[in-house]
């Protein structure tokens, strides 16, 4: 019931069946503090999660990987990375090993907090340790990349995703094309929108992006890169008649 509440964001509801177990004597296992730690984080109730957190460890019950990934993400999505990477190596610090899943939320929080530099040395020492990168992590160091203009290394990293054996998805895609709309770089992206139409990617998937959608962006970019492109022209054409002027 403690999921049911959590997934339908009634968090009070869940927090009060949780008290009423503990009156009952009923002893909340893992799973069950991890559910509402999840549920009170996305709720962004960081500071009541990390209570939880606190009452794990003193009544005996071990917090797991899943406690610390829901704690780290709720944290990065309040822009508190300090506090992020403090239970990052609390966590390592307790004994549990980071899973991929872990460092796809460390390397996103910091690309989105603007430490791009540690995220991609976070991101080369995956590859070295042996780790399987998956389709979300490269997504994640694509779209870093990306929103520091770094769309040449973007770029590089999505050729290297397809040499090591992990596929494009059609959120690769959404963010190359619209990183090289927003460069205006219309050829590369409509190569990019091709392969995408080729591969059958273009069409609904869990993150939302759609057909409709995408072309909707495509047609307001390149209807703005025309524009642009017009009046820069008029623009030169009349310093030109200006020069001719007597």
């Amino acid at each position: 019931m403690i999921d049911g509440f959590c997934k339908s964001k009634m968090i009070d509801e869940a927090l009060n069946l949780f008290e009423e177990m503990h009156r009952e004597n009923l002893v909340p296992d893992t799973v069950t503090y991890n559910t509402l730690i999840d549920g009170l984080g996305k709720s962004r109730r960081i500071l009541r999660a990390l209570e939880l957190l606190e009452k794990m460890h003193d009544r005996g019950q071990p917090a797991n990987i899943v406690t610390y990934n829901s704690l780290m993400d709720a944290l990065f999505n309040i822009k508190q990375h300090d506090k992020a990477l403090m239970l990052f190596n609390q966590m390592k610090e307790s004994g549990i090993n980071p899973n991929i899943y872990t460092y796809t939320i460390l390397i996103d929080g910091l690309c989105k907090s603007g430490w791009l530099k540690n995220a991609k040395e976070i991101f080369q020492d995956l590859s070295i340790e042996g780790y399987h990168l998956n389709t979300r992590i490269y997504n994640v160091m694509i779209k870093g990349l990306c929103k520091e203009s770094l769309l040449d290394e973007a770029l590089a990293l999505k050729l290297e995703m397809e040499d090591n054996g992990c596929s494009p998805d059609a959120v690769t895609y959404e963010i190359t094309i619209r990183a090289l709309l927003e460069k205006g770089e219309n050829d590369q992206a409509l190569k990019h929108l091709h392969e995408m139409i080729a591969r059958g990617l273009l069409k609904r998937h869990q993150g939302g992006i759609n057909q409709l959608k995408l072309i909707n962006f495509l047609l307001s970019k390149f209807v703005q890169n025309l524009v642009n492109f017009i009046s820069i022209g008029l623009e030169d054409l009349g310093n030109a008649m200006n020069s001719l002027s007597p």
